[in-house]
Formats: C-alpha cells, sequence, structure tokens
C-alpha cells in the first residue's frame, strides 16, 4: 500500500512578516522628509506633520503588501496611537522647557529672600513675599476642605447610599465642580463684605474662596477610592462586632488612603493656580505677611499677573517656575505617603 502525500494547497499558520527593523527604517525615512522639507522652508510644524504622515501611511502600506490586513491595522492603530501621544506631548515639553530656560535666567538667592517692599532704592527684589502667601492660603484652603470633602464622601458611600438627601449632595457636588473660579471669588467677597465690612481683602478669604474650588474635587476623589474598598471588608468588620465608626476609621480609609492622598494632590494642584478669585479678596501686598486673618496676602499666580501687567518679564518667568517646582513637589510628597501610609500586601 502506497503512501500519498499531503495535498501541497493545505493552509499555513504563518505568513510573511516585515523584518523586525522595519519600523526603524520607515522612521529614518520620516525623518529624512522632515529634514527635507526643512531645508526647502516649509517651516518646523509642516515638516514634522508631512514627516509623521509619511511614516503613518508606508508602515501599514509595506505590511499590507507583505504581510496580511490584520497585521497592517495593527500597525496602523499603534503608529496613530504612539502619534497622538506625541502630540499630546509635546505641548508639555514645550511648556517646560520655555518656563525652565527663561525662569532659569532670574533665580538667585535674593529672588528667593526678598520681598517687594524696598527700604532702600539699591535693595533688590524677589519673590519671597509671594512664596510665602501662596503656601499660607492653599495651605489654609486644604485644611478647610480636606475634612469638608473627605467626611461628606464618607457620608455618601458609607450612610447615605439610598438616600434622598445624598443624592441632592450629590447633585450640588456636581454643580460645584464646574462653577468658575470667578464665581467663587465673588462668593467669598460678598461674603467677607457682609461681616466685616466693605473692602476687606485677607488671606483667609482667598482660602475659602479656593476651598470651594477644591472640596467638589476632594469629595469625587474620595468617592471613588472609597467605592474601590471591598464590601466583604466591611461584612468582616461587622461580623466581628465592630462598630461602623471604628470600621470606617480602621478598615475603609487605610484601605483607601493612597488614592484619597492623591486626589487632596489633585485639588491643590487645581487652585494653586487660580488668580481670579484672589484678585478679589486676597489682594496684592509688597510686604511678607504670614497672617491670612489680617491684612492683604500675595500669591505666585497673582504677583505674575501683576507683573505681567507692568512688564517685569524676568520676575514673571521666574515666578512662574518656582509655581511649577512647588507643584511637581506637592505631587513628589503625595506619592511617597501614599506608598508609606497605604497597607501592605502579601
Amino acid at each position: 500500500m502506497s503512501i500519498q502525500s499531503p495535498p501541497a494547497s493545505l493552509p499555513t499558520l504563518t505568513h510573511a512578516r516585515l523584518p523586525r527593523q522595519a519600523p526603524l527604517l520607515v522612521a529614518v525615512v520620516a525623518v529624512a522628509v522632515t529634514a527635507a522639507g526643512l531645508v526647502l522652508g516649509l517651516g518646523t510644524v509642516p515638516a514634522v506633520l508631512i514627516g509623521a504622515l509619511v511614516f503613518l501611511v508606508v508602515l501599514p502600506v509595506w505590511s499590507l503588501v507583505v504581510e496580511n490586513r490584520r497585521s497592517a491595522t495593527d500597525r496602523l492603530m499603534t503608529g496613530l496611537i504612539w502619534a497622538t501621544f506625541f502630540v499630546a506631548l509635546a505641548p508639555l515639553v514645550s511648556l517646560v522647557w520655555t518656563v525652565v530656560a527663561e525662569g532659569s535666567q532670574a533665580l538667585s538667592g535674593t529672588f528667593f529672600t526678598y520681598s517687594f517692599y524696598r527700604t532702600s532704592l539699591d535693595q533688590p527684589v524677589g519673590v519671597y513675599h509671594a512664596i510665602m502667601g501662596t503656601l499660607v492660603i492653599t495651605g489654609v484652603a486644604a485644611l478647610i476642605s480636606v475634612p469638608v470633602g473627605i467626611l461628606t464622601a464618607i457620608y455618601l458611600i458609607e450612610y447615605g447610599k439610598k438616600n434622598a438627601f445624598s443624592r441632592v449632595v450629590t447633585f450640588l457636588v456636581d454643580v460645584m465642580t464646574g462653577i468658575p473660579s470667578i464665581v467663587a471669588g465673588l462668593f467669598a467677597f460678598a461674603l467677607f463684605t457682609l461681616i466685616f465690612g466693605p473692602g476687606h481683602q485677607s488671606g483667609l478669604g482667598g482660602a475659602v474662596a479656593l476651598s470651594l474650588l477644591m472640596i467638589p474635587t476632594v469629595v469625587r476623589a474620595t468617592e471613588e477610592m472609597l467605592r474601590l474598598v471591598p464590601d466583604d471588608l466591611r461584612e468582616a468588620a461587622y461580623a466581628l462586632g465592630t462598630p461602623r465608626w471604628r470600621t470606617i476609621m480602621r478598615v475603609v480609609l487605610p484601605t483607601s488612603i493612597g488614592g484619597i492622598i492623591a486626589g487632596v494632590t489633585l485639588a491643590v494642584a487645581r487652585v494653586i493656580g487660580e488668580t481670579a478669585p484672589l484678585l478679589l479678596i486676597a489682594g496684592i501686598v509688597q510686604r511678607t505677611n504670614f497672617n491670612p486673618f489680617d491684612g492683604s496676602m500675595t500669591t505666585l499666580p497673582v504677583l505674575i499677573f501683576s507683573e505681567r501687567n507692568k512688564g517685569n518679564i524676568e520676575i514673571v518667568w521666574g515666578a512662574a517656575l518656582v509655581l511649577m517646582v512647588l507643584v511637581m513637589l506637592l505631587n513628589v510628597i503625595a506619592r511617597v505617603l501614599g506608598k508609606i501610609l497605604a497597607p501592605k500586601q502579601g
């Protein structure tokens, strides 16, 4: 009996593949096209766009010819994802580079240790008073908004899940999330005018205005973190006879503390650059004021706004760099605290 050979038309499980260096080769071609566009005087942005278009078109077409339609589609979508990533990254890199390049020229020892108040004509000026004002006002705003926001979120998640009042509070939080910052400044200005009289300006008023902007962010972030805590942990604590308040303090909050800290940091970063509400209620002053209950206080955003109108560009860039570094430090501290306070696993 003879053994028949299998037919030659059986389908194969493999297909032709592009070389591993294919994306790199197409990228080199795209860079060459971009360089040619720059030489021809098309401008940076048009030349880069043409080069990116060449990469997004040539690689999928090559894949369609050599491989198959599925691989070509995969390469096209991968290229689009990377392209959108670089489009989103380009403004951020440009912003950081510009602020660092321009602001570093203004940094010096006197820039951090002197205020705008001069006792003599030859005395240098700095942003010490604005840095202290930013830290004081933002710190007081955090002291007001963080406990209120966290306790509100605890009520909404742990006590009022099916309560009509909790639905009203949730709706109001959503409304507050979208209010313009100037509205918060007007509210604080009207409130302190009714209490202390016309023309009152203080750091406390600015902190109240900023807290109105922080509270919705803290509430929303804390809500989402509390929802991530499994109900099994709560039920296990209840089964052991633990009261609800102790379960929240010992089980729920420690489990979600990392996300809550991240939400608080987002809220602080949201308000630390606000200008409009502080112009109304905190004011502008050249002296360093550490007392939020008495007198005007200047923050870095307000200083940037006022000095830009005066034409002091070097001071503007330096203050912008200091503000950016403060936000970065807050994010680093939040991440470190989140890792330290997060529950240990294993």
